[in-house]
C-alpha cells in the first residue's frame, strides 16, 4: 500500500500570481496608509497634550447644613449641579439681553454722549452783492474738530444749505432748501483748510428769510457720514452788504421742519399684512423754470436694520402733491411689534436719476416717542385705516 508524498512547499513558499508592478503598487499604498495613520495618531496626541485642563469649579455644590446634607446623602442621589449651574447662567444671560426698544433707548443715550463731544470752530465769510443780487458764501477753515477713536483723525467736509423760511410769525414755520453745496474733502485733518466759495442769485427781499446752515461732516466710505457739528447764520441779523468774516463754535445738529405728509396705516393680523398709504405731501415750492417731480420711499426697519423698502411712482411737484399710493409689507407679529417705518420724500428732475435730492423724512413706530400715537391708534384699530399728518424733517 503506497501513500502520497508529503507537500514540501510551506506557507512562505506560496507565490502570488501578480506582476511586479502590481506588487510594488500595493506596497506603496500600504506604506502611504500607514504613514497617514501615524500622522493622525501624532495629531491626536499633540491635541490631547496641548488641551487645557478642565477647571474643577465647573461643578458648584450648594451650601447645606448638616441635617439636610445627611438626608440628601441617605435618601437621594447627588443632583447634576453642573446642569443647574448652566441653566442659571442662561437665565442670567437672558435677563441681560434687552429688547429692541431698550436697544433704541440705549442708542439714543449713545447719541447724547456723541452730542456732548461736539467741539471745534468753523470760519467762514458772507457777502451780498446788491448790484448782481448774488449771495456769496466762502468756507475758509475749521479748527479743533473731534477725531475718531480708532484712527485718531478725521476726514471732514462741509455741507451747506440755504434755508428759506415761509412765515416769520409762525412758531413751527416750514422751510425749504433754496441751494445745497458741498466743499471738497480734506483727509486726515482735524484743522482742515477749505477756501471753497459758493454763490447764487437771491432777491434782496428774500435775504431776511434765509438762514445759512453749514454742517461739518466726517466722511465714511462704508457707512453714513458722521456729523461733527453745525453752524447757523441767519441773514436777518447780519449786515452782509460788505464781506463779513465770522468764526463760530460748532453746535449740536438740529432738524428743520420742511413740510408735512399725510400717512395712512392699517394692519391685518390674520394675513400679517401692513399697509402704508402715502396720500399727500405738503411742501414749500419755490417756482423754477425746470420741472420737478417727487416720489416717496418707504423703508421698514427692525432692530435698526432695514429689511424691506418700496417707492411710489413719480408725481409732478406742487405745493400739495397727491400720491394716493398704498404699499403693502408682510410682517410677522413679532416684527410688527418692534419695527419702525421711515418715509422719505425725494425731489428730482424728470429723466435724470442722478439729480435726486432729499426733501425730508419722518420715522414712526414703537421706537420713536414722537410718532407713537399714530402707531398705537393703528394697533388699537386693527383692519381699519388710520390717517394722520406728520411733519417732515431735514
Amino acid at each position: 500500500m503506497s501513500f502520497p508524498a508529503p507537500l514540501e512547499n510551506s506557507f512562505w513558499d506560496i507565490r502570488i500570481p501578480l506582476s511586479r508592478e502590481v506588487k510594488f503598487s500595493i506596497l506603496g499604498i500600504s506604506v502611504t496608509l500607514l504613514f497617514v495613520a501615524l500622522c493622525i495618531l501624532l495629531w491626536q496626541l499633540c491635541r490631547y497634550c496641548t488641551q487645557p485642563p478642565t477647571p474643577d469649579n465647573d461643578v458648584i455644590s450648594p451650601v447645606l447644613d448638616g441635617q439636610s446634607y445627611e438626608n440628601l446623602q441617605n435618601n437621594s442621589p447627588a443632583p447634576h449641579y453642573q446642569l443647574e449651574c448652566r441653566h442659571d447662567e442662561a437665565e442670567r444671560m437672558s435677563r441681560c439681553l434687552s429688547r429692541s426698544s431698550d436697544l433704541a433707548s440705549s442708542m439714543d443715550s449713545l447719541g447724547e454722549l456723541d452730542e456732548e463731544r461736539v467741539q471745534g470752530t468753523l470760519r467762514f465769510s458772507l457777502f451780498y452783492d446788491q448790484l448782481q443780487s448774488r449771495l456769496v458764501v466762502t468756507v475758509l477753515e475749521a479748527r479743533g474738530l473731534a477725531m475718531r477713536e480708532f484712527s485718531r483723525s478725521a476726514d471732514p467736509f462741509v455741507r451747506l444749505r440755504l434755508l428759506w423760511a415761509s412765515k416769520e410769525d409762525d412758531e413751527q414755520r416750514l422751510s425749504c432748501v433754496l441751494q445745497e453745496w458741498q466743499t471738497r474733502l480734506v483727509k486726515d485733518s482735524c484743522n482742515p483748510m477749505f477756501g471753497d466759495q459758493f454763490s447764487c442769485i437771491l432777491p434782496e427781499e428774500d435775504v431776511s428769510r434765509v438762514t445759512v446752515r453749514m454742517e461739518v461732516r466726517d466722511f465714511d466710505k462704508f457707512s453714513r457720514h458722521g456729523i461733527l457739528g453745525e453752524v447757523r447764520a441767519p441773514l436777518n441779523s447780519l449786515n452782509i452788504m460788505y464781506p463779513l468774516e465770522m468764526m463760530d463754535d460748532l453746535q449740536h445738529p438740529k432738524k428743520d421742519a420742511v413740510g408735512e405728509v399725510l400717512l395712512s396705516l392699517k394692519y391685518m393680523p390674520t394675513s400679517q399684512r401692513l399697509e402704508v398709504g402715502i396720500l399727500k405731501a405738503r411742501t414749500i415750492f419755490r417756482s423754477s423754470k425746470a420741472e420737478r417731480v417727487l416720489y416717496a420711499r418707504t423703508s421698514v426697519l427692525c432692530n435698526q436694520c432695514k429689511i424691506r423698502h418700496q417707492r411710489t411712482p413719480e408725481k409732478v411737484r406742487w405745493d400739495v402733491t397727491v400720491f394716493n399710493e398704498v404699499m403693502i409689507f408682510v410682517l410677522p407679529d413679532t416684527q410688527i411689534r418692534e419695527c419702525s417705518i421711515t418715509v422719505s420724500i425725494y425731489e428730482m428732475r424728470p429723466g435724470k436719476k442722478s439729480s435726486k435730492r432729499l426733501i425730508g423724512q419722518v420715522t414712526l413706530g414703537k421706537s420713536r416717542n414722537i410718532e407713537d400715537e399714530h402707531w398705537k391708534l393703528m394697533m388699537r384699530s386693527l383692519r381699519q385705516p388710520v390717517a394722520k399728518w406728520h411733519l417732515l424733517f431735514l
